[in-house]
């Protein structure tokens, strides 16, 4: 079975439960998901993968949480060439810009952005919003 690593940080758990729910979808397309916070996940078996995800809920002024999640997107910058990379978070103020700006990163570094977008909902997910990460990741494991 293909894991499917699914990488985030979460200060409320409305991230957290995007997380999950992106990690049943892939479970649900016949993949193993590996659900890790950032502070568990690892460079090295990401560097291995064709295809992952990554979510950080917008904080400050819509930026990536900046004591670990930063640092890690910056490493992961450096290798995410030619993989697909799905990316997700909360929000509860602003418009979206951080995941736009996270978007165009990845992006910038040569990744696919799977749907070419990154799946944002404001506080915590309701159901439709879980359905929509499940689908992200059925979608992320068909790569």
């Amino acid at each position: 079975m293909d894991k499917v690593y699914v990488v985030y940080w979460s200060q409320t758990g409305n991230t957290q439960m995007m997380a999950d729910a992106v990690g049943k979808g892939i479970s649900k397309a016949g993949k193993e998901a590996a659900v890790l916070t950032v502070a568990q996940a690892s460079l090295e078996e990401l560097k291995q993968a064709r295809a992952f995800a990554m979510g950080c809920p917008s904080m400050g002024v819509e930026v990536l949480e900046e004591d670990e999640m930063e640092p890690f997107v910056c490493e992961v910058e450096k290798f995410v060439s030619g993989k697909t990379v799905a990316l997700f978070g909360s929000y509860g103020w602003g418009n979206g810009e951080w995941m736009d700006d996270w978007v165009s990163r990845m992006e910038r570094a040569g990744a696919a952005v799977l749907r070419g977008a990154g799946l944002i909902c404001q506080e915590t997910p309701d159901g439709d919003a879980l359905a929509d990460c499940e689908a992200l990741g059925e979608a992320l494991a068909a790569v």
